[in-house]
């Protein structure tokens, strides 16, 4: 079971190519499934005053979904297009994401959580965020907001689940990277409580992290806690569709994993492969 479930395309301003790119990638790489996950639109500042590029209009939304089903139905047979969003988790917004996702038949969302406040951590341009920030106060913020994200009900699968770490920027003592791991492991918990699933993301590895998300320990931890995970490359251009994800397959092997979670109309199913 070849699978990619995270991508991106240029409705969102910052990757390129079009979704039909992405199928027809897809199929010369033999994958069973692909699933279209583009960003949820700004809800929470003002787009035409933000970092330009960040997400999807929202007048764009329905017609996203309207492409989606259409090659979901036109490439039907050949490969199995799974209609998806990384629907942004933001702090006290729950009823607003739960109101403008509530319209779509979508067949999985994935909570990730991309802002603390305003802030992008995961933003390249949004680095100074971190300028004269307490480290792990930063990352107690951040495993909340994951936390939150679990427990909201409104998602499938937890996205790149530490991609704080992407810049490398963390405490950088023993008993800060210490309590780190406490927090990733209160996070794993509450996930494994919400019965939901999370993704392991190949993209780290091509990041200054160099590492992919979550972290092998994490990775270990989420089989210890029976987390389903699925697959995504996070590929924002149709070439790099799949990247990483051979690796990514070979680590949930080695970890100890046999099975995939699979969606559609937001029901889970677990698909056996091979690493």
């Amino acid at each position: 079971m070849h699978i990619d479930y995270h991508t991106h395309h240029e409705r969102c301003g910052h990757a390129v190519g079009k979704l039909e790119d992405y199928v027809r990638r897809g199929i010369e790489l033999g994958l069973k499934q692909l699933g279209l996950s583009d960003h949820l639109p700004l809800i929470h500042v003002d787009p035409a005053q933000y970092y330009p590029e960040m997400a999807m209009p929202l007048e764009e939304l329905p017609r996203y979904v309207e492409e989606c089903l259409a090659l979901k139905e036109r490439y039907r047979g050949v490969i199995d297009i799974r209609v998806g969003l990384e629907a942004d988790y933001i702090e006290g917004y729950e009823e607003e994401i739960r109101e403008l996702l509530a319209p779509y038949p979508w067949d999985y969302l994935i909570g990730s959580v991309h802002f603390l406040g305003e802030w992008d951590i995961t933003d390249f341009r949004q680095v100074h965020g971190w300028e004269g920030k307490d480290p792990l106060a930063v990352y107690r913020r951040y495993y909340k907001a994951i936390i939150q994200a679990a427990s909201s009900g409104l998602y499938d699968i937890i996205g790149h689940m530490d991609v704080i770490k992407r810049f490398g920027y963390g405490p950088d003592t023993a008993e800060g990277r210490a309590e780190v791991k406490k927090l990733e492991l209160s996070a794993l918990r509450r996930i494994a409580d919400a019965g939901i699933a999370m993704e392991l993301n190949a993209s780290g590895l091509f990041k200054p992290c160099a590492e992919m998300f979550p972290a092998p320990h994490v990775l270990k931890q989420a089989f210890e806690l029976g987390i389903p995970l699925t697959l995504g490359s996070d590929a924002h251009d149709p070439a790099k569709l799949g990247e990483g994800l051979a690796d990514a397959r070979r680590l949930l092997w080695d970890t100890g994993f046999r099975e995939l979670a699979v969606f559609e109309d937001r029901r889970r199913e677990m698909v056996s492969f091979e690493g």
